[in-house]
């Protein structure tokens, strides 16, 4: 029997998705033994810190390919928006090569290296809603919430964006998984918080949405609603196993999405946002790049060929950084 060994985050989103992966696979594969196992990353350790003032690529992510690259896990588990766009320069811990417990998947491994840059994405599943969603205690839509509302999010693009739309909320920052953000957004401190639509559906927790935010008010951050699922890239048999995962029409979207966050070298500490999509074989990318505090935001559009989606968010990067 093979056993494969996926790496993900302990929060319950984490976990949801990460299981999610499992049941495909064993769809896939019914007689494939996966086991489980749960990394602690800096991100889940500094849940006060506003994510900007952390300025930590990897933040969510960097222990979790440690892992993979010292050869402790097949695979993990990871919301697309949360992997960089460029390598983190992860170095195992140790260096070392350590062996996985699967005779069958272990022994086609090629000696590991030590960055990350042999990390792949061996999946990008189909995304599901990639808008964000307003919740409020006040069960008011954006429009309707009042003067000077109190809007809670950590996130640069999502404040960008509120304050384009209405300059005169108050954008208080607002850390913590899921189960925290909601439990929060009851209390007098916030008027209304900013979560994406994916995470809160997969939680059984749409009931709690007060509203879906347009792309038109709230562009989302690029890959936002898909997962990655990342392996060793000399892992032949992994790389395998996850092929079913794959969905192309999203595979090229994120990647046009990616390539214009990367070309434009924004990070969490950037207020940049994007979203394609394909249709009848032309991909339709549209994107933004705001200051932080909302007064100035430049937005595009561009289409292109499917199969160079990667020259797709390039194309559209240069054009706003024309308008920069």
């Amino acid at each position: 029997m093979t056993r494969l060994i996926i790496g993900t985050r302990a929060s319950q989103l984490a976990l949801w998705q990460t299981n999610w992966v499992a049941r495909q696979l064993r769809a896939h594969h019914p007689q494939i033994e996966i086991v489980i196992r749960t990394i602690t990353t800096k991100g889940d350790t500094q849940t006060e810190t506003p994510l900007p003032q952390i300025g930590d690529k990897g933040l969510f992510t960097r222990e979790i390919e440690a892992a993979l690259v010292a050869g402790e896990i097949h695979c993990a588990v990871h919301s697309l928006k949360d992997l960089p766009t460029e390598p983190a320069g992860v170095i195992a811990s140790g260096a070392k090569q350590s062996p996985i417990l699967s005779t069958e998947i272990a022994s086609s491994r090629k000696p590991l290296l030590a960055m990350t840059h042999s990390l792949t994405l061996a999946a990008i599943p189909e995304r599901a809603d990639a808008r964000d969603v307003l919740i409020s205690r006040l069960n008011l839509g954006l429009d309707r919430l009042p003067h000077s509302a109190r809007i809670g999010t950590s996130s640069l693009r999502r404040a960008a964006q509120l304050r384009t739309h209405r300059p005169d909320l108050q954008i208080v920052n607002l850390r913590g998984n899921v189960d925290t953000r909601l439990r929060k957004s009851a209390s007098a401190e916030y008027d209304a918080i900013v979560l994406a639509a994916a995470g809160i559906a997969r939680l059984g927790l749409a009931d709690r949405i007060t509203e879906f935010l347009s792309f038109d008010v709230m562009l989302p951050a690029p890959g936002q609603g898909a997962l990655a699922v990342q392996t060793r890239a000399d892992d032949a048999a992994t790389l395998q196993l996850l092929a079913p995962l794959d969905h192309t029409p999203t595979r090229a979207a994120t990647t046009a999405e990616r390539a214009f966050l990367r070309a434009l070298g924004g990070g969490c500490q950037v207020p940049i946002a994007a979203y394609a999509e394909s249709r009848d074989g032309v991909l339709h990318l549209r994107g933004l790049i705001a200051s932080a505090d909302g007064t100035r935001i430049v937005r595009g559009e561009t289409r292109g060929n499917i199969a160079q989606a990667e020259a797709v968010g390039e194309k559209l990067a240069a054009m706003l950084k024309r308008e920069t």
